[in-house]
């Protein structure tokens, strides 16, 4: 397993737990790319890069001149011919910002014209994660936003597995349910689901007596130490034990199934 998306309702705690599966990952020696594909982009903080390096952090769809670079026009320039399929083999390793074997790619928003825009910098993005589904060799852990934005069909192959993290609550289910059904629909073969901020039976409970057919593959409990870890800006890998355990037992019922 070496390509995986997270998605869900946005403060379920997604980020947080592409996060602990980036560390846990990496503490087996694997290189791992972590993408932020989320237009609230909080990844560099949830893996607790020190301030000096996430500010290093620069969204690809800002880079305005490699984006001119390799499609041929500017973000934002309309109706002006350009590279569908721009270079982009040597963005991760020239682009991406390092910290203890974690890798983090930000991808940025595209804005002003919606996610389906046919513009130089969506280019560049779909280009990216093309690249990095098919062709690139390393893990690659991708927080994505509430939906399948950054995905087609000619991508979807390449993700062996997608999570879904939810929280004991309607809404956050629902949203599960309909990731799924578009997952199903682009062909991905494997969507798992994790609950998250799970305080006690009762929560677990309702989570999987309304999950309906959707696979649980693990229960993450609620904890203070996710908020100690956000308002000091730490890694929650650091403060969150609990968590982190598992977290590796999510990731070794993965490796069986």
């Amino acid at each position: 397993m070496s390509k995986i998306a997270v998605t869900g309702k946005g403060g379920v705690g997604k980020t947080s737990f592409a996060s602990l599966m980036a560390y846990v990952l990496a503490e087996k020696g694997t290189k791992v790319y972590a993408i932020d594909a989320d237009p609230n982009a909080t990844l560099a903080q949830a893996l607790g890069f020190p301030p000096d390096l996430a500010m290093q952090v620069t969204p690809i769809v800002e880079m305005a001149d490699l984006i001119e670079e390799r499609t041929g026009a500017r973000p934002g320039e309309y109706g002006r011919m350009f590279k569908l399929n721009p270079r982009v083999d040597d963005i991760p390793v020239r682009f991406s910002v390092a910290y203890r074997n974690i890798h983090l790619l930000q991808m940025g928003t595209v804005r002003g014209a919606g996610a389906g825009c046919v513009c130089p910098e969506n280019a560049m993005l779909k280009t990216l994660v093309t690249h990095l589904l098919l062709r690139e060799q390393e893990t690659v852990i991708m927080d994505m936003v509430a939906g399948l934005e950054h995905l087609g069909r000619g991508t979807t192959s390449a993700v062996d597995v997608m999570f879904a993290v939810v929280e004991p609550g309607m809404r956050s289910i629902q949203t599960a349910k309909e990731i799924a059904a578009l997952a199903r629909d682009l062909g991905i073969q494997r969507f798992l689901v994790v609950g998250n901020k799970v305080r006690h039976e009762r929560d677990a409970a309702f989570i999987r007596e309304n999950l309906g057919d959707l696979p649980l593959v693990g229960l993450l409990p609620y904890t203070e130490h996710a908020i100690d870890a956000d308002m000091n800006s730490q890694a929650l890998y650091d403060v969150a034990p609990e968590m982190v355990e598992k977290v590796r037992e999510i990731m070794s019922v993965l490796e069986e199934i």
